[in-house]
């Protein structure tokens, strides 16, 4: 009998949700829920009691058409949490169902929180849809980036067909610090646009804000603008309102990472109070 693969695989609906508190001087991963295959093995603590690292996990190794993920964690106040993944997150092709990914993090009363994900990489026929919110409280401090990357650039492959939309939103106490939208369809003509794009199929942004940033705003400006990504791809680095803001557009996944991963040593000891310390799973 001959076994013939189906079309399409079956869609996972997964969720994790996760709560940091503060325990003395230890900050505990005290809710640790999900649901489907996305997951948090364990608290990890490579600088010490202080902050907790926890690396999110999605073990199917990709997102496919159907596939609905979503993401919560609350860092309660005071403590100081550092999310990070093992490797790129990868968007499939898909015949026409379309994936999600939804991502909410809360930050309370003078708790931290470091937001460090690997690239994504979108494949060329992906239909993604990719949301995150992020809510601080009047004095809570916080650092992410994210890295997209449009097609498997290493072989060549661009972003020709599918669809991303991306909704990205930060709040301090309500308020909104950024707001950013996009929607394009492979070969968009934004794509290849100097307005947009350029060409490039890596886009990468850093986005800190901590209470401290006013007054040492010109001074982080001034180092961050020293430093460059090593491809030479296109960056800037501004301050606004509450907010500081790094970008990338370039071709190398690679390049963007290890830029923001410098910028990060630069902010770090101001936004979190310590030195930054790479994490380790990056190196495998």
């Amino acid at each position: 009998m001959n076994f013939r693969p189906p079309l399409t695989s079956p869609a996972w609906h997964a969720e994790l949700h996760l709560g940091f508190a503060r325990d003395g001087e230890r900050t505990a991963l005290v809710e640790n829920r999900h649901f489907g295959p996305l997951r948090v093995q364990k608290a990890l603590y490579p600088e010490g009691s202080p902050v907790c690292q926890a690396i999110l996990l999605h073990p199917p190794s990709g997102i496919a058409g159907g596939d609905h993920l979503k993401i919560r964690a609350t860092v309660g106040a005071s403590a100081h949490a550092q999310l990070t993944t093992p490797g790129a997150g990868k968007w499939y092709r898909t015949g026409g169902a379309e994936a999600s990914q939804d991502i909410e993090l809360s930050v309370a009363e003078g708790a931290t929180l470091e937001w460090l994900p690997q690239e994504t990489i979108v494949f060329n026929g992906a239909r993604a849809r990719m949301h995150t919110r992020v809510s601080l409280a009047a004095d809570s401090r916080f650092i992410g980036w994210d890295i997209l990357c449009l097609g498997r650039t290493a072989s060549g492959e661009r972003f020709d067909t599918g669809h991303v939309d991306l909704h990205y939103r930060i709040e301090r106490a309500g308020s909104p610090l950024w707001i950013e939208r996009g929607s394009f369809q492979g070969a968009d003509p934004m794509l290849a646009s100097p307005a947009g794009w350029a060409g490039a199929p890596v886009c990468g942004t850093l986005l800190a804000s901590f209470p401290e940033l006013s007054t040492h705003s010109t001074e982080l400006l001034e180092r961050c603008r020293q430093v460059a990504p090593a491809d030479g791809a296109g960056h800037a680095v501004t301050a606004l309102p509450g907010l500081l803001v790094a970008r990338y557009l370039g071709a190398s996944s690679e390049a963007a990472r290890l830029w923001f991963a410098a910028l990060w040593a630069i902010l770090r000891p101001l936004c979190c109070g310590r030195p930054a310390l790479v994490p380790r799973i990056w190196n495998t």
